[in-house]
């Protein structure tokens, strides 16, 4: 069985209604079935230039053991899951689950793994963002016990632009 920094035995294989799966680390063989899970995703799940092969190399770099996919025994990767941690708070980020795979413990799997290997680093807390339409996975992080931080305004800026807007505002960047 593989392990995680912290220990979590991730190669335990779970039967589920159709078919049996595991998690483990993400490796970069596994990125096209990855990206492929984000974009069928839909669910208001932004896929950002750090989210290419580049991207995603630099992030095992420094915490492999917080990205997770979970795989049936055919080699399909039919969940993911991408934890961050800053040294202060741990981050959940771009949980997907493929739609024919959903409602199976995948999800609650994957989640529950991310937090176990985030408290061994010695995390506290665990915040995420998710689209407010994204009705679903609400529901999901509430039944997991997150609550909604209402005292909290999110924001972002950012630092380099996308890929898609540069390529669509080619004239505006020379003016």
């Amino acid at each position: 069985m593989a392990s995680t920094a912290s220990g979590a035995r991730l190669s335990v294989w779970r039967t589920s209604i159709s078919t049996q799966w595991r998690l483990r680390r993400f490796v970069m063989a596994d990125y096209d079935q990855v990206a492929a899970l984000w974009s069928e995703a839909g669910d208001g799940l932004q896929i950002r230039p750090s989210d290419q092969p580049e991207g995603l190399a630099l992030k095992l770099t420094r915490d492999s053991d917080l990205f997770l996919v979970a795989e049936t025994t055919a080699g399909l990767v039919v969940g993911v899951i991408v934890g961050a941690w800053d040294g202060r708070r741990g981050w959940l980020h771009h949980l997907a689950v493929h739609r024919a795979f959903r409602r199976q413990g995948i999800a609650t799997a994957l989640v529950a793994a991310t937090e176990e290997a985030l408290r061994a680093k010695g995390c506290l807390k665990v915040n995420l963002l998710v689209q407010k339409a994204n009705a679903s996975a609400i529901h999901l992080y509430r039944s997991l016990g997150y609550s909604d931080m209402t005292s909290i305004c999110a924001m972002g800026k950012e630092l380099a632009p996308d890929a898609n807007e540069a390529a669509a505002q080619p004239a505006a960047l020379g003016k």
